[in-house]
């Protein structure tokens, strides 16, 4: 019997080798769109690259699924001739935008009676004024023209807080929320797609590029077997935002699910179920989020949960040594086996709407801090946390999730590794 991970590469090289059409305007059918992912080895975020404007400008964006739309720094050693802003009438100016204006000289992001866009880092603990215009859009050298996106110069601010926070090379956020601006509803309306998104993060740049798909995930099944090795749970509205900027009585447009119960080692975790849920005050429940690299919990998850890991890695003879900031429970990796998914510790399984069940192997749950000590890759996020599980980037790596957005679900893959393949092996 073939390998899966040679039924893999082979569906693989049938995907990437269909060409998706270029340069067009209308609603023509694509095939989804493909970018590459990247991991910064500092920061721990993810970003891909997209060519803006001519003369193209290629710039690393980091991925944030919570980030209302893209948005990019048009600083003043920044043109193009192919920029339009748009008018603060326009029917495609987002209500209560407003209407921004400059004294020149004009350029991107400098022009008058331009819709207003609010530009959201949320590294910088600000909100940014800038400008919403089109141009044209480099996606994997496909030509992409009419997409709205959000700009505005660094060099308008000080102490280069418009990119405080992302990698060095960050130049805007490409944001992925459940919103009309977001770039995956622009370009699944303007091309026809399905209204679906992928992603798969990468672990690591060494081990090859991770993939956001526009346009719908590509279908893993079992070798010799129609049998799909996605599950899918719903997604959920929060119906108060989460968001750093809203409109009172907004929902939120954070992707969440709902957590039934978290098991450590098959062990379900004593904590009260009011925390997993979303209250009529929008407080609790569970969402997904890439500008978290690690998965943050309400103290009253996370101290149980750090205590249950403990006894079970005890129970492995896994000796546990000093702790390392920000995480709370580390161990002597000499001490720790290794299997297919990473470093052998036990599971931690999040039981799921829909009685499916996300397994969280050492390969996502463990965070190598030296060459002798690995921690586990949760963190504290206090007695007040607003949201009770953030599930961060390192959860999320090597694994294949797709949002639906119009049967509003989730599936996903869990370990990649199981069935040794990354999320690498998407690319030819």
């Amino acid at each position: 019997m073939a390998s899966f991970a040679v039924n893999f590469f082979l569906f693989t090289i049938a995907l990437l080798s269909i060409p998706i059409l270029s340069q067009s305007k209308g609603k023509t059918q694509l095939r989804p769109f493909i970018l590459p992912i990247e991991k910064d080895p500092k920061t721990n975020l993810f970003y891909t690259s997209v060519g803006i404007g001519n003369p193209r400008h290629d710039m690393d964006l980091v991925i944030d699924l919570g980030g209302p739309f893209l948005w990019y720094d048009c600083n003043d050693r920044y043109n193009s001739t192919t920029y339009h802003p748009i008018h603060c009438a326009s029917k495609r100016c987002p209500g209560g935008s407003g209407c921004s204006g400059c004294n020149g000289p004009f350029r991107p992001g400098c022009s008058n009676d331009t819709c207003g866009a609010f530009i959201v880092n949320p590294f910088a603990n600000s909100i940014f004024t800038g400008d919403t215009g089109e141009d044209v859009l480099f996606l994997s050298n496909t030509k992409v023209f009419g997409l709205l996106s959000g700009c505005t110069g660094s060099d308008g601010f000080t102490d280069e807080a418009l990119l405080r926070g992302l990698p060095e090379s960050g130049k805007g956020i490409l944001g992925l929320a459940r919103t009309q601006l977001a770039l995956q509803t622009q370009l699944t309306l303007s091309h026809n797609l399905p209204r679906k998104f992928a992603l798969c993060l990468p672990s690591s740049n060494k081990k090859g590029l991770g993939n956001l798909f526009i346009g719908g995930a590509p279908h893993i099944s079992i070798p010799h077997q129609n049998v799909s090795l996605m599950l899918t749970t719903p997604l959920i509205v929060n119906p108060f935002s989460t968001a750093p900027i809203f409109g009172e009585g907004d929902p939120s447009y954070e992707y969440f699910i709902v957590a039934k119960s978290i098991k450590v080692g098959g062990e379900i975790l004593n904590v009260k179920s009011s925390l997993l849920s979303v209250d009529n005050k929008g407080q609790g429940g569970t969402k997904i989020s890439t500008m978290n690299p690690f998965t943050v919990l309400h103290s009253a998850i996370y101290k149980p949960l750090v205590r249950g890991f403990v006894k079970k890695a005890s129970d492995k003879k896994i000796k546990r040594v000093a702790s390392v900031a920000p995480f709370g429970a580390c161990f002597e990796v000499s001490t720790i086996g290794r299997t297919i998914t990473g470093l052998d510790v036990p599971t931690i399984e999040l039981e799921l709407e829909g009685g499916v069940q996300w397994t969280i192997y050492g390969g996502n749950s463990m965070v190598l801090v030296n060459k002798k000590v690995a921690c586990l890759g949760f963190v504290d996020g206090g007695k007040e946390s607003r949201t009770s599980v953030v599930i961060g980037g390192h959860v999320l790596e090597e694994n294949l999730l797709e949002f639906d957005l119009v049967s509003s679900k989730l599936s996903f893959s869990s370990s990649l590794l199981l069935h040794n393949a990354r999320c690498s092996s998407f690319r030819s």
